[in-house]
């Protein structure tokens, strides 16, 4: 891997500098490819843009900026977009500071900022070095996710396609199931989520295999299976606790499971008027798991626990033994799963090896 320090001006930044309108974002002498297929919407409200300018005409340091080398030579911007475009779009008087354009200013104050010194860390190696490397400098401005840098290694044709899919406002993954997922598309939660779904948690290799492939469509169909499943079997519609469960992952172990909806949403009902149901949004794992972890069961408070353990006069409800508190653990006589609460009535106190054996039985 190779890193080297690019020292540029603001006229050579935008020396170019083209916006067609459709995403293609070019500047550097048509060398820099400003808004990559990774790349996320231009988010810059007013005052960020301004600061940016600002930070210029007062001679301010601006923050660090990183592209990447790609095969064919070309640079593209891994971080400090936001920056470049606001940049490009003052000097296009796109918009004004302190009420002064671009175009509005004496030559000498457009000459200072057009011989403003850049700081630009360029980046030459593999797809591994890359992301390794991204993920270690501490990326300044708009931070970049995750997701973000893995679109930026593994750019290619796969990650422009499926960024139309999953990573634009109004793209046909939020419209399809919006109100099952978490984060924002822009930011590339969306995509992210689909992939560690698809691939079972092994994103980046699902992304080096697919790197070049011409069309994200079987990604696509997956995610349509998955929310198809999640309507058909969920039939009862509860956006403040479906949105972020892991959907793909619990399809892709019951898809073909013999499932019974009217059950479920019977279970569900009731699940949710549960007081010691803490984490609601567990609900739908646990339905199909079995696994009570899942729900965060509302645990006995320690006055509680006290006083039954005083009442219990520091022995073990099972073996008689007696034990410090601190030894022991409160555990429900009547288990959660059989509609025992968590009240002062259903808690005794035992010994971490009854109720280790306890549980197992």
């Amino acid at each position: 891997m190779k890193i080297e320090l690019l020292d540029l001006s603001v006229r050579d930044l935008v020396a170019g500098y083209y916006d067609d309108g459709e995403g293609g974002v070019v500047g550097y002498g048509g060398a820099l490819d400003i808004r990559p297929p990774f790349q996320r919407e231009f988010i810059y409200k007013g005052k960020q843009r301004e600061a940016v300018i600002t930070s210029i005409i007062k001679r301010f340091p601006l923050n660090v900026m990183y592209w990447s080398v790609r095969d064919d030579g070309a640079y593209e911007i891994i971080d400090g977009q936001q920056r470049t475009i606001s940049i490009a779009q003052y000097l296009k008087s796109d918009f004004s500071v302190d009420g002064r354009y671009f175009h509005n200013l004496p030559l000498e104050e457009q000459e200072s900022i057009l011989n403003y010194e850049l700081m630009v860390y360029v980046c030459t190696g593999s797809h591994r070095d890359k992301l390794d490397w991204f993920r270690t400098v501490n990326i300044a401005g708009e931070k970049l996710y995750d997701q973000e840098l893995r679109n930026a290694v593994y750019s290619g044709s796969w990650v422009s396609d499926a960024k139309r899919y999953f990573s634009k406002s109004g793209c046909p993954a939020a419209g399809l199931g919006g109100d099952y997922m978490s984060g924002s598309p822009i930011r590339q939660d969306y995509l992210e989520t689909v992939i560690k779904w698809v691939s079972d948690n092994d994103i980046e290799d699902y992304m080096g295999i697919h790197q070049h492939d011409k069309s994200a469509a079987p990604l696509w169909e997956y995610f349509r299976e998955v929310i198809d499943w999640v309507e058909s079997t969920f039939t009862k519609k509860r956006k403040n606790i479906m949105k972020g469960v892991d959907w793909g992952l619990l399809y892709n172990t019951y898809k073909d499971a013999a499932l019974d909806p009217d059950a479920i949403e019977a279970e569900t009902a009731r699940l949710i008027l549960d007081d010691d149901v803490e984490n609601k949004r567990g609900i739908y794992s646990y339905i199909l798991t079995g696994d009570e972890k899942r729900l965060n069961i509302r645990a006995f408070k320690a006055g509680m626990k006290q006083k039954v353990y005083e009442m219990q006069a520091g022995k073990c409800a099972i073996c008689d033994n007696s034990f410090d508190i601190s030894d022991m653990e409160a555990d429900h006589i009547r288990p959660w799963s059989d509609g025992g609460k968590t009240i002062e009535e259903n808690c005794q106190m035992l010994c971490r090896k009854c109720n280790r054996e306890k549980s197992s039985k």
